[in-house]
């Protein structure tokens, strides 16, 4: 396994930071991260050890997403500091005899990347003394197409990740992109969207003065328009 810009177990990457490179065996063979994913947007995420049962409810809830990320142009590739043959029969195990939630038979496709030396784990910030020093945090990446860090999730070891949180966030960091926007608090596709501050006065008088009739002003500083739901998902993934 190689890694570049590794400074040790602290090291922490942050948000807008291009994410740092490395090449690892996974699951489905050797990869080398981001540059294989060129072009899409990447969810690299952390947990703590094979064979543990939180782990197995956060993998068993990606596999059955599997599709709706890949809907969203999104790769998923997992890591914990297990090595390879932990990773396979853990992933056997979950497919053949986990039956959870309504979710049966399972089959985990996307990369899980085999970190024994912690080396992927320290690179990322994912070890962290205070809560494990020998297991990743449950530590959640989201990179875009063009390699750099949007947004970063840690959880503990003891609790399970939100995944309806994680699509969630996938989705607005698109359409924040596609369409030069910030969203508010909860957002969900169809709902209101922040238009940002105006640059002038005259604009945000024109604003304020109702002119622009296709914006809603709370303030000067705070205007948000609709954008529809089918227009969000239309762009979606690209």
């Amino acid at each position: 396994m190689e890694t570049k810009n590794l400074d040790n177990r602290n090291y922490m990457p942050r948000i807008g930071d291009i994410a740092p490179s490395f090449s690892a065996l996974t699951t489905q063979g050797e990869i080398n991260f981001p540059e294989d994913y060129k072009g899409k947007w990447k969810i690299l995420f952390s947990h703590p050890a094979d064979f543990t049962p939180v782990c197995t409810s956060e993998f068993m809830t990606f596999a059955s997403m599997a599709e709706e990320f890949e809907a969203l142009n999104t790769q998923l590739v997992g890591l914990s500091v297990d090595g390879i043959h932990s990773h396979i029969a853990w992933l056997r195990t979950i497919k053949e005899k986990i039956d959870w939630k309504g979710m049966k038979g399972m089959e985990v496709k996307f990369p899980l990347i085999v970190d024994i030396s912690m080396k992927v784990a320290s690179l990322y910030g994912m070890i962290q003394p205070g809560e494990s020093e020998t297991s990743a945090v449950r530590a959640v990446f989201f990179i875009d197409p063009q390699d750099k860090i949007r947004t970063i999730m840690y959880y503990p070891l003891a609790l399970g990740r939100n995944f309806d949180e994680i699509k969630r966030v996938i989705i607005a960091l698109q359409t924040a992109d596609n369409f030069s926007v910030a969203l508010p608090a909860d957002w969900r596709p169809g709902e209101e969207v922040i238009v940002p501050p105006a640059g002038s006065c005259g604009v945000a008088k024109e604003r304020m003065d109702g002119e622009d009739n296709t914006l809603h002003c709370y303030d000067w500083f705070f205007c948000t328009k609709k954008i529809s739901k089918e227009e969000v998902e239309s762009k979606l993934g690209k």
